[in-house]
């Protein structure tokens, strides 16, 4: 056998390997990966050195705020090697901070849990496109993908806000959810009732 075919030989079974790897996704609370559950179990039907990686994770996120959820993609190799990609924090969550409320509407279609400006959206469209997944996005069909995000979450995307009038919507906001509440605490009770 010639050298060149050897070579092409050799060059065939490097291309012909299978990467067989585990793969796990997540959602992690920055600079607070702890051994305990519900992330430990996982790592641990997986092989991974939990503590090593608990360490690994909030070094790599000690320049977020600590408690923001991000998305997490670990490939683990056959030798118990981890592959550890971050992403940045959901939409929704972006979304909702930049809205500044705590949950999106019950209702989406028909009640609006706050207002962001198009600047707002375009920024998070920015943040957004530099993950993997997005990669191959244009800035346009990223804003696109966003406000349908926001439409389920029941933001409104205006032009301008006047921060007076958007501080009287919140307020106004805070009574319906505490209302909504008290009305899913009510149905519950009802429930319990029922079944009991």
């Amino acid at each position: 056998m010639s050298k060149a075919a050897g070579r092409l030989k050799t060059l065939k079974k490097a291309v012909d390997k299978i990467n067989h790897t585990s793969k796990l996704r997540t959602n992690i609370p920055a600079g607070m990966a702890v051994a305990g559950p519900p992330l430990g179990p996982m790592l641990g039907q997986r092989g991974i050195n939990i503590a090593a990686f608990c360490k690994d994770f909030n070094e790599r996120t000690k320049d977020y705020k600590e408690g923001i959820p991000l998305p997490c993609r670990v490939a683990v190799t056959s030798d118990r090697a981890y592959e550890l990609t971050i992403h940045s924090p959901p939409a929704t969550f972006l979304l909702k901070q930049a809205a500044g409320i705590q949950r999106g509407a019950m209702n989406p279609g028909r009640e609006t849990a706050g207002r962001i400006t198009r600047k707002h959206l375009y920024e998070i469209a920015q943040i957004k496109a530099q993950d993997p997944p997005n990669a191959l996005l244009t800035l346009e069909q990223m804003c696109k993908a966003l406000v349908g995000v926001a439409r389920t979450c029941g933001i409104e995307i205006v032009n301008e806000l006047d921060p007076v009038e958007y501080g009287k919507f919140l307020e106004e906001r805070k009574q319906v959810v505490e209302d909504q509440r008290r009305e899913l605490q009510e149905k519950r009770e009802a429930r319990m009732l029922r079944m009991g």
